[in-house]
C-alpha cells in the first residue's frame, strides 16, 4: 500500500465546511493522496453557506477521484486495508454519537467502522453545539477508544453558545501526523 493515504470524511457542520476543504486542499498538496467521504446530509444538502454541489466538485478537484457517499462504496475500506488514517471534519455530534455507541448506517461512520478493524488511526476533529453538553458523554468515549484521537478543540462562542466546542482545522496535518505516531496532539482543549 502507498504510504500516506488518508480518508477525510465531511459530515453536516455547515458552517465548518469551507474550513475542512481548505484543509483537504493544504493535505494534498503535503503529498497525502486523499480519499473523500461525505455524510448524506453533507452530499445532499444546500444551505447559507454554499450548494452541495460546489462542495461536491471542489472537493473532487482536490482529491482527483469520486466522493464516497453510500455505505456500500464505504464498507470496502476496511478489506482493502485502503487507508493509512481517517479524518472526519468536521465530525458532528450525531456522528460521534453513532461512533460511540457502534451505529453503522451512513457512509461515514461504516468508513470509520471499516478503518478501525485495521487497528489504523481515526482522526476527529469536532464541530458541535452540543460539546460540553449532550455529546460530552460520547466525546469522553471516544477519547477512550483504541485508535481514536481529535483534533485540539475548544469553545468557538462561550458566551452566545456556551456548550459548543469545534477543532482548530489548522492543526488537523499536525494531528495526522501525531495519530499515525500513536499519539494525541497536546494540548488536546485549547484556550
Amino acid at each position: 500500500m502507498t504510504a500516506n493515504r488518508a480518508g477525510f470524511a465531511l459530515c453536516g457542520s455547515f458552517c465548518t465546511l469551507r474550513q475542512a476543504v481548505e484543509e483537504m486542499s493544504r493535505l494534498k498538496e503535503d503529498g497525502w493522496d486523499l480519499f473523500p467521504i461525505m455524510s448524506p446530509i453533507a452530499y445532499a444538502t444546500d444551505t447559507r453557506f454554499g450548494t452541495a454541489a460546489d462542495f461536491r466538485k471542489r472537493i473532487e478537484d482536490i482529491c482527483g477521484r469520486p466522493i464516497i457517499h453510500e455505505i456500500r462504496e464505504a464498507e470496502p475500506i476496511g478489506p482493502k486495508k485502503l487507508l493509512d488514517i481517517l479524518v472526519i471534519a468536521p465530525c458532528t455530534g450525531n456522528t460521534m454519537g453513532k461512533l460511540a455507541c457502534g451505529i453503522t448506517d451512513t457512509s461515514v461512520t461504516m468508513a470509520a467502522k471499516a478503518h478501525l478493524r485495521n487497528g489504523r488511526p481515526l482522526l476527529i476533529a469536532p464541530a458541535t453545539n452540543d460539546a460540553l453538553s449532550a455529546s460530552a458523554k460520547n466525546i469522553g468515549a471516544l477519547l477512550n477508544a483504541k485508535n481514536v484521537y481529535f483534533v485540539p478543540l475548544g469553545q468557538d462562542d462561550a458566551l452566545q453558545k456556551p456548550t459548543s466546542m469545534i477543532a482548530d482545522f489548522t492543526q488537523i496535518g499536525p494531528a495526522m501526523q501525531a495519530a499515525m505516531e500513536g499519539r494525541q496532539l497536546q494540548p488536546l482543549l485549547l484556550a
